[in-house]
C-alpha cells in the first residue's frame, strides 16, 4: 500500500514500555528463530551469574518443562521486595520498565556484571507467553506473575502484572527463580528450546567460573546433568584440546588491575590453527574485541622481545608475526570488570577501551615471567613460532603459484577452465557457485544469471581437509581450483577484501553425499578462509527436494522439505503427483533458477560462527583422526529412529 501523501505529527508514534521489545524484539534479541528464543533464556541465566560474580550465589538450576516453559533459579541474595521510589514493587520494576536494574548504580547492586544494560529480564518478560518470579529473601517467599495476551476489543498488553507481589510462605533460603513460557505469537513455527544449545552453554559457564554448580534438567526427556569445575579455565583449555596432540601442560596468567580482572589459560597443540575464546563477565564475546586486541598485542611483542633477547631472532631478522607466535594455540581469556561497554544489546564485542588497556599490561606481565621461569617452554614455543613462520612463506609462494599458474602440470588456466565466469566485473555484486558435479554445473550455467553469477562444478568429493595438510591441499585439484578462482590468500592471511566475489555458494545435491560434501567444502573454507566466514560470505543453497503437481489445478510448487510435502498432500487429499528430486542435476535449468538461485525467490543459509570454541570442537570432533570422540557424538546426538533404514 502506497503511505499517505500528508505526513505530520499525528503520523509520529510512540510504543510505551515493552511494546517497542514486541514490535522489534530483533532490536533486543538479534531475531525470533532458535538465537533469539535462547536469547531469552540467556538473559535470565546471565543475572543469576552476577549474583556468582558478586560473590552470593553457587549454585544454578535451570528446567526445561514438558510445556516448553524454561526455569532458572539461583541461591544467590534474592531481586528485592521492597516498594520501589516509583511507588510499584521493586520486581515489577525488574520485569516491565526497561533499563531497569541494579546494574547502574553504586552499593549493594552490582561491581561486575554481565546483564549490564537492565533490559534481560524485562525483555524475557516482554516475549513470554507467561512468566512467574519467586523470591527467597529476608525469611519470606514472594511471587508475582505477569503475562501477554490482547483483549477482545484488540488492546494489547506485553509483560503487564497479573498479580501483585505475594508473600506465599516462610523459607530459611535465598534466591531467585524465574519460570517463563516463550510466546508462540513471537517465536513461531518449529523454534523450541535445545536441550543441547542449553547444555553447551551452561556447561561454558561453569568452566569460566570455578567453584559455580550447575545442574540442569530436561523433563521432556528425564535428562539430567550437573556441571562444575574448580579447575577453572585449565580444565576449560583441557577440554577444547581434548583429541589433540599438546605440546606443554597448561599455562594460567592472571591479575587485577584499575578494578578489571583478567584471567588467561593457553595450550598449544601440535596443529596450526588458533582459537581464541574470550568472554566478558561469562558472557561471550564471539566477535573478539578490545580485550582479546589487548592480548594479542602483548603477547606478540614479548615472545618477539624474549626471542631477541635470547638471540632467537637475529638482528637482521624482522619480528615474528602475531599469527605465527599464535599458530597451534588454544587459549581461553576470561575479563571481569564493570562499566562494560558492549557494541550491541547481543554483546558478541567488547568496545571497552580500558579493557584493551588492562589486558595488555597484565599480559605483559605475565607472559615475560612465565617465560623466564620456564625456559624450554619459551624455546619450545619460539621455535614452533620461527617454523610456523618459514612454512608460511613457503605456503605463500605455492599459492601465488596457484593464482599465477607459473608451476605445475595444471597452471591457472586449466584450473579454471572448468569455470564459466560471470560477464560483470563488480566483485560486490557478484556470486560463486560451487556445484556438486558435471551434470549440475551444466543446469547452473544455463539457468543463471550469466551477468553477476559463476559456476565452478567440482568433479567428486574433495579430501578431508581437516586430515590433511595445507601442501596436500594445494596439490589437491578441487581446493586448487577455488583458490584461484576466488582469487585470495589462504590461512592468516586470507584476505576477504581481495576475493573476486562478494558470494560464495555452496550448491550440492540435497542427499546424503552431498551433505558430505558440503561439510568437506565448509571444514576448508573455516580451517584455510575463515575471514571470508566471519563477513558473511559463504552461503548454503537450498534446494527443493519435491516438485508437487496438484492434478486438479494443473499447477505445480516445490516443497523444501518432508514437513512441507506432507503439509501440501494434507491440503490437496490424494490429487498430487510427487517428483522426488535425487540430485540438482535432475532439474531443468529454468527450475534450478527458480527454486535455488534466483536472488528474488532462492533460500540461502549463511554460514556464521557465533561460537568459536563450539565450531573448533565441532570440526575437531567429526572431521578429525580420533574415532572414539566421533562415535560418541554420533551415539549421543543421532536419534536413527528418524531414518528409513
Amino acid at each position: 500500500m502506497k503511505p499517505s501523501a500528508s505526513y505530520g505529527a499525528e503520523d509520529i508514534h510512540i510504543l510505551e514500555g515493552l511494546h517497542a521489545v514486541r514490535k522489534r524484539p530483533g532490536m533486543y534479541i538479534g531475531n525470533t528463530s532458535t538465537g533469539g528464543l535462547h536469547h531469552l533464556v540467556w538473559e535470565i541465566v546471565d543475572n543469576a551469574v552476577d549474583e556468582h560474580l558478586a560473590s552470593y550465589a553457587h549454585t544454578i538450576a535451570v528446567a526445561v518443562h514438558a510445556d516448553g516453559s524454561v526455569t532458572v533459579e539461583d541461591d544467590g541474595r534474592g531481586i528485592p521486595v521492597s516498594m520501589h521510589a516509583s511507588g510499584v514493587p521493586t520486581p515489577q520494576v525488574v520485569f516491565t520498565v526497561l533499563h531497569a536494574g541494579g546494574k547502574f548504580g553504586v552499593g549493594g547492586g552490582y561491581a561486575k556484571s554481565g546483564g549490564l544494560h537492565g533490559v534481560g529480564a524485562s525483555v524475557t518478560n516482554a516475549l513470554s507467553e507467561w512468566l512467574v518470579v519467586d523470591i527467597a529473601r529476608d525469611g519470606a517467599l514472594y511471587r508475582q506473575k505477569f503475562a501477554s495476551w490482547v483483549d477482545a476489543d484488540g488492546t494489547e498488553h506485553v509483560g503487564a502484572p497479573v498479580t501483585t507481589l505475594e508473600r506465599i510462605g516462610d523459607t530459611k533460603r535465598t534466591g531467585t527463580k524465574v519460570t517463563f513460557k516463550p510466546d508462540a505469537r513471537v517465536f513461531h513455527g518449529q523454534v523450541h528450546v535445545q536441550a543441547a544449545l542449553l547444555m553447551e552453554r551452561l556447561q561454558q559457564i561453569a568452566f569460566l567460573n570455578a567453584g559455580l554448580r550447575i545442574q540442569f534438567r530436561d523433563e521432556r526427556t528425564d535428562e539430567r546433568v550437573e556441571y562444575a569445575y574448580e579447575g577453572g579455565l585449565v580444565s576449560y583449555v583441557g577440554f577444547l584440546n581434548e583429541g589433540k596432540s599438546v605440546l606443554h601442560d597448561c599455562v594460567r596468567m592472571f591479575g587485577t588491575k584499575d578494578g578489571i580482572d583478567v584471567e588467561i589459560a593457553f595450550q598449544y597443540h601440535d596443529g596450526f590453527v588458533e582459537t581464541i575464546a574470550s568472554y566478558v563477565n561469562s558472557i561471550p564475546t564471539h566477535s573478539g574485541g578490545t580485550h582479546e586486541t589487548g592480548f594479542k598485542a602483548a603477547y606478540t611483542r614479548v615472545m618477539n622481545e624474549y626471542a631477541r633477547k635470547h638471540q632467537l631472532l637475529k638482528e637482521k631478522d624482522k619480528n615474528i608475526e602475531g599469527a605465527d607466535v599464535r599458530e597451534g594455540m588454544m587459549a581461553v581469556l576470561h575479563v571481569k570488570m564493570a562499566e562494560v561497554e558492549f557494541v550491541g544489546q547481543t554483546k558478541g564485542q567488547l568496545g571497552s577501551s580500558a579493557a584493551r588497556t588492562v589486558v595488555e599490561s597484565i599480559v605483559a606481565e605475565q607472559l615475560t615471567r612465565v617465560l623466564q621461569e620456564q625456559p624450554t617452554l619459551a624455546h619450545q614455543l619460539l621455535k614452533k613460532a620461527l617454523l610456523a613462520a618459514k612454512a608460511r612463506e613457503a605456503a605463500r609462494k605455492a599459492r601465488e603459484d596457484v593464482r599465477t599458474g607459473k608451476k605445475g602440470r595444471s597452471d591457472l588456466a586449466q584450473l579454471v577452465g572448468k569455470l564459466t565466469p560471470a560477464q560483470s566485473k563488480d566483485r560486490t555484486r557478484n556470486e560463486l557457485f560451487i556445484v556438486e558435479g558435471d551434470s549440475a554445473g551444466g543446469s547452473a550455467k544455463q539457468g543463471r544469471d550469466a551477468r553477476h553469477q559463476a559456476i565452478l562444478p567440482l568433479r567428486g568429493k574433495p579430501m578431508n581437509p581437516e586430515k590433511a595438510k595445507l601442501s596436500d591441499l594445494l596439490r589437491n585439484e578441487e581446493y586448487r581450483a577455488i583458490i584461484a578462482t576466488l582469487g585470495v590468500d589462504v590461512g592468516a592471511s586470507c584476505d576477504p577484501e581481495g576475493a573476486h566475489y562478494g558470494k560464495v555458494i555452496i550448491m550440492t545435491d540435497a542427499d546424503t553425499d552431498g551433505a558430505h560434501i558440503q561439510v568437506l567444502l565448509l571444514t576448508f573454507f573455516y580451517r584455510y578462509m575463515k575471514p571470508l566466514i566471519e563477513q558473511g560470505m559463504v552461503y548454503l543453497a537450498r534446494p527443493p527436494l519435491y516438485k508437487v503437481t496438484m492434478t486438479k489445478q494443473k499447477r505445480f510448487v516445490y516443497a523444501y522439505d518432508e514437513d512441507a510435502l506432507a503439509a501440501l498432500t494434507r491440503e490437496h487429499g490424494g490429487n498430487v503427483e510427487v517428483q522426488r528430486y535425487k540430485g540438482l542435476g535432475e532439474m531443468n535449468p529454468d527450475q534450478l533458477w527458480d527454486t535455488t538461485m534466483n536472488p528474488s525467490a532462492r533460500v540461502l543459509h549463511q554460514v556464521r560462527i557465533e561460537d568459536a570454541t563450539k565450531a573448533e570442537r565441532r570440526i575437531v570432533t567429526l572431521m578429525g583422526d580420533a574415532v572414539e570422540p566421533r562415535k560418541r557424538w554420533i551415539v549421543d546426538n543421532v536419534d536413527f529412529t528418524q531414518y528409513d533404514v
